[in-house]
């Protein structure tokens, strides 16, 4: 019979738990980030707005293929109020609201959402998500009159809806929490 020193097992035991470890961390699903699903036929681009601290900032663009998701913010969300604008680029449209902020036609990313056409910024009207103060969540671009099932238009569960855009005329400008 062969015998194991103490020694040995303790880092048998050691060696496993170290494998278990990192065994786990590779099919942990991911907890928290500000994620944004595009179900339409036409791929879009986005852009986000949000507060960290006491600072606005606004990043864009993701491009975002058809039937795909992307994750635009990686992390526990700091806020409960977001902000997203988003811009079909097969068919036309956006997708807006009345809290403006600042974007610019190329990737970027804008401190600030104030004077944005002074500064040299498109001024652009971005719609408002509510997360109800969730770690997590993922927005939902629809096709017109869509709505995925079991994906209300704000649910505890950390999703939204949005259906897809129409032209809208411009519209006055709204607070922003």
């Amino acid at each position: 019979m062969i015998r194991s020193s103490p020694d040995r097992r303790v880092r048998l035991r050691l060696g496993a738990c170290v494998a278990l470890a990192a065994f786990a961390g590779l099919t942990a699903p991911a907890f928290a980030d500000f994620r944004l699903c595009n179900k339409t036929g036409s791929r879009v681009g986005v852009s986000v707005g949000y507060k960290e601290r006491e600072a606005w900032s606004t990043e864009g663009w993701w491009n975002v293929s058809a039937n795909s998701c992307e994750t635009l913010l990686r992390g526990p969300l700091s806020a409960r109020f977001y902000y997203v604008y988003a811009i079909d680029y097969d068919r036309g449209g956006e997708w807006n609201g009345k809290a403006y902020m600042c974007t610019r036609e190329k990737e970027f990313t804008i401190r600030g959402i104030e004077d944005c056409l002074a500064r040299g910024y498109d001024r652009s009207g971005f719609f408002e998500i509510d997360t109800g103060e969730q770690r997590s969540w993922t927005v939902q671009l629809t096709e017109p009159g869509a709505r995925p099932a079991g994906a209300p238009d704000a649910s505890p569960t950390g999703a939204s809806s949005v259906p897809a855009p129409r032209p809208v005329p411009a519209q006055p400008s709204a607070a922003v929490r």
